[in-house]
């Protein structure tokens, strides 16, 4: 699932579920769309991404390097560290900016989980 959200100045590409080879034959179509709103700022949340492979990555490079060639940023939210790792082996990750304040609804249920345990061990 790839949904593509608008404001201003900002696209943002909110996936869930696998960016693989399965999923590739949506890329084009999606990559037009992003491309063709020209925003200036392209968000990339991956908070619900379950699985990258190399096909996934040459999709979010493709839309990196097209808003770095009109002189904008593309912001990784919420990539798991492995997909960070499938960006750097194919020496793009510099392409991106990521996002390390941003914390995915999981995560936060998590910490507050974490903080919620700490207080009753403490108490």
């Amino acid at each position: 699932m790839i949904e593509i959200a608008t404001s201003a100045a900002t696209t943002t590409l909110v996936i869930g579920g696998d960016l693989d080879l399965a999923e590739r034959d949506q890329f084009p179509e999606i990559a037009a769309r992003v491309v063709g709103l020209r925003r200036q700022l392209l968000v990339i949340d991956m908070c619900d991404v379950t699985f990258m492979d190399s096909t996934g990555a040459a999709f979010l490079i493709s839309l990196a390097d097209a808003s770095r060639k009109r002189g904008g940023a593309t912001v990784l939210r919420g990539a798991d560290p492995r997909d960070l790792f499938v960006l750097e082996i194919c020496g793009a990750l510099e392409l991106f900016r990521i996002d390390t304040d941003h914390r995915c609804a999981g995560e936060a249920d998590d910490a507050a989980t974490a903080a919620g345990q700490d207080a009753t061990t403490r108490a």
